[in-house]
């Protein structure tokens, strides 16, 4: 089944179209990469379609309850709630907060008590606290960082901030995850595990994910199909094997002529 269609996607910051009639089929429980070299267009791809850049031209369809709606231009709060939840290239954590403290605040749109009870101090507001620190504290330790839930997050290695950042992802209950460049900075240990760690989550959450990044040997081994940007356009798509051994690929990333 069809989870996300993108067709014709485009992106025009002035003079410049960062991203160009980009067209995207992504199913249900798929796991999918999309890598480029550097400033092809892919962070921005994703902004589009997590609502931070609104398109040039284009649609971007998601199935809501069996229908293709077209959410291109919706708020980011919006897109969240449609399903869709993503890390960034750039870390991105609350860092005076600590880590469970991350997690839980991405929860607040699932949050089932009213202002009321939160100010009387209802029992339904007690019992849905105890909902959110249970649902956080199995996040973290999905990531491995239920030891860590009461420290600060700027007091994580950088590796564990990654994957704090995937729990805090996760906490959304997203359909579809975007993780942007998550084995940056990693070396090939902590690489083997995240590795590890993404297909887990696939499996156990049942969830779509889309990710970029520049480790082909990550690439290679968790990705099922594809996609291939450059300065913008896509140049190529499909199986790991036929990535491999495309010429425009290859041109793209070692500047070879055909």
């Amino acid at each position: 089944m069809t989870l996300l269609s993108v067709k014709g996607l485009t992106k025009n910051f002035g003079g410049l179209c960062a991203v160009s009639n980009v067209s995207m089929e992504i199913g249900e429980g798929e796991l999918i990469g999309l890598i480029g070299p550097n400033g092809a267009g892919k962070t921005t791809f994703f902004n589009l379609l997590t609502g931070v850049y609104e398109p040039s031209e284009g649609t971007i369809e998601l199935n809501v309850n069996g229908k293709m709606t077209d959410i291109a231009g919706m708020k980011p709060y919006r897109v969240t709630q449609l399903g869709l939840a993503r890390t960034f290239q750039n870390i991105r954590l609350f860092k005076s907060m600590t880590a469970i403290e991350n997690v839980k605040i991405a929860m607040h749109k699932d949050i089932r008590y009213g202002s009321l009870s939160a100010i009387l101090r209802l029992p339904s507001y007690y019992k849905e606290e105890e909902r959110v620190e249970r649902e956080a504290q199995e996040l973290l330790k999905v990531v491995g960082l239920y030891e860590k839930r009461n420290e600060r997050a700027d007091n994580l290695p950088y590796g564990e901030q990654r994957r704090l950042e995937i729990a805090r992802a996760l906490a959304a209950r997203p359909r579809i995850l975007f993780l942007d460049e998550p084995a940056a900075g990693m070396n090939p240990q902590e690489t083997a595990s995240l590795t590890q760690l993404i297909h887990q989550i696939r499996n156990d959450f049942r969830i779509t994910i889309v990710l970029i990044e520049h480790d082909m040997s990550l690439v290679m081994k968790i990705c099922e199909r594809i996609y291939v940007l450059d300065y913008g356009k896509c140049i190529a798509n499909g199986t790991p094997q036929e990535i491999k051994n495309n010429e425009f690929v290859i041109k793209a990333y070692l500047g070879e002529e055909i």
